[in-house]
């Protein structure tokens, strides 16, 4: 379970108690730093690191770091809202003690996600960790309701000799193919070593589709945890191919051309530890709130795009038939919609059965994405909303009458074509609140105009080493 009480200088009193246990014990594992990581608006995981020593002087007081991070373009430039993005203050970052953990694939170091507060203590309106964690803890207290969340990873693999800036595939063969996996086969055993380490569960580890890419699987948690395992396991990921000799790109188009890398989110409601997608009376065993909170996240899809799908890159990605979900429609088992219903293999529909939201990519902010989709079920929960029919097949095949029926739509083609909808919003701006949702619009506008002008290669060479 990840820690869900706000951070508090002077240390959080449980933390107190064991952080001298814990830094005695990293040290005698040879751990001389601490990574302290979080995501900022554009997707980027930023980090601090202190030496293992300095562990209790963290948790007790935080660490320094400029809040202006939360209007930094992927590029590194900067743009600004009415409260975010000028060179004044200071934040403190507060590792999560519940998810330290030492890194198998990076020897010497540990890892821990942080919040963020202001320097008299108060939650900094703009920190996604936190914002996902009062979502979670609101859902708690208001409704009863729990949520197991995980998000897939996948990646391109390339020769870490090719020249700088270019992308040559480690790995040739066919899509899925046996001889991806034997190639590589050092490579991914050593990762799967560095996960069992660290106690990330890995349900699949597989050649995916597109040239030199794999796509890795992990269990279910608390969203919170599942965020946070987003970010361990693209640090392993990355750190693990460095020792190998090879680069790993996650941006959603490593090139123009292709199916690009997902990050496909999947999650499901649960209260007093029964899943309310399984055994219920609606369509394929759904309860009630269960189908309501998937026709929430259905409504809200274009809007979602903006956080789901935040970079100009991501637009190259989210074609028709390339199973990324670029349409409103749902369907069970149904990869060409943007709201996939999996029930699970029978025998374990209790425990299997979510949703997955196929239009996510890996520039995401996972705390961001999660928040917002959890936030929209909740609203289409709240609204007694019921989702339309199904589709089945390819949803590009309908003609306007019949997928006006159905309630199917493009996607926003763009990110610009997403920010209007997201801004059109008020149910997601409201639940990220407003210096949040500015920084949201900012950074996207201001990453839409960093490539005005550039075609499709360039854009994709511009985000591909970025994420």
């Amino acid at each position: 379970m990840t820690t869900l009480a706000d951070p508090v200088p002077g240390g959080r009193p449980e933390d107190l108690r064991r952080v001298a246990g814990l830094t005695a014990d990293l040290a005698a594992r040879g751990v001389r730093g601490i990574v302290l990581a979080y995501v900022d608006t554009a997707g980027v995981c930023r980090v601090k690191t202190v030496p293992t020593a300095r562990l209790e002087a963290a948790v007790s007081w935080g660490v320094g770091m400029s809040p202006v991070f939360d209007t930094f373009l992927a590029g590194d430039s900067i743009v600004s809202t009415d409260v975010l993005g000028s060179p004044d203050g200071d934040l403190r970052l507060y590792p999560d003690l519940d998810q330290l953990v030492a890194l198998a694939g990076q020897p010497g170091w540990a890892w821990a996600p942080v919040d963020r507060i202001t320097q008299e203590g108060a939650r900094h309106p703009g920190c996604a960790r936190t914002f996902l964690r009062r979502i979670v803890t609101d859902a708690a207290e208001r409704h009863g309701l729990a949520f197991q969340a995980a998000i897939e990873v996948e990646w391109a693999i390339g020769l870490g000799s090719a020249p700088a800036g270019e992308f040559v595939p480690a790995v040739s063969g066919p899509a899925y193919g046996a001889t991806r996996q034997v190639e590589l086969s050092d490579y991914t055993a050593d990762l799967l070593a560095a996960f069992a380490a660290q106690n990330v569960a890995v349900e699949q580890l597989h050649p995916e589709y597109a040239a030199g890419q794999f796509e890795v699987s992990v269990g279910a948690l608390d969203p919170v945890a599942a965020a946070d395992r987003s970010v361990l396991v693209r640090q392993t990921v990355r750190a693990v191919a460095q020792r190998h000799g090879l680069r790993v790109s996650f941006a959603p188009a490593v090139s123009a051309e292709g199916v690009g890398n997902g990050g496909h989110l999947h999650l499901s409601c649960w209260r007093a530890g029964t899943n309310l997608h399984a055994g219920g009376a609606r369509r394929y065993g759904m309860t009630p709130e269960a189908e309501s909170f998937a026709a929430g996240i259905l409504a809200r899809l274009p809007a979602l795009t903006a956080v789901t799908a935040p970079s100009p890159a991501s637009y190259l990605r989210l074609k028709p038939a390339q199973w990324a979900g670029v349409f409103t429609g749902w369907g069970r088992e149904t990869r060409e919609a943007g709201l996939r219903l999996v029930t699970g293999t029978t025998g374990r529909q209790e425990r299997d059965a979510n949703l997955e939201v196929k239009p996510v990519d890996l520039a995401a902010n996972p705390y961001l994405a999660l928040g917002c989709v959890i936030a929209a079920g909740l609203d289409g929960l709240a609204g007694a909303l019921q989702l339309p029919g199904e589709i089945t097949g390819d949803p590009a095949r309908y003609g306007p009458d019949e997928a006006a029926a159905l309630g199917v739509r493009r996607l926003p083609r763009s990110l610009p074509q997403a920010v209007e909808e997201f801004r059109a919003d008020e149910v997601l701006r409201t639940a990220l609140g407003p210096v949040l949702a500015d920084a949201v619009t900012a950074v996207r506008l201001g990453e839409a105009a960093a490539v005005e002008g550039l075609d499709d290669a360039r854009v994709a060479a511009a985000y591909r080493w970025v994420y």
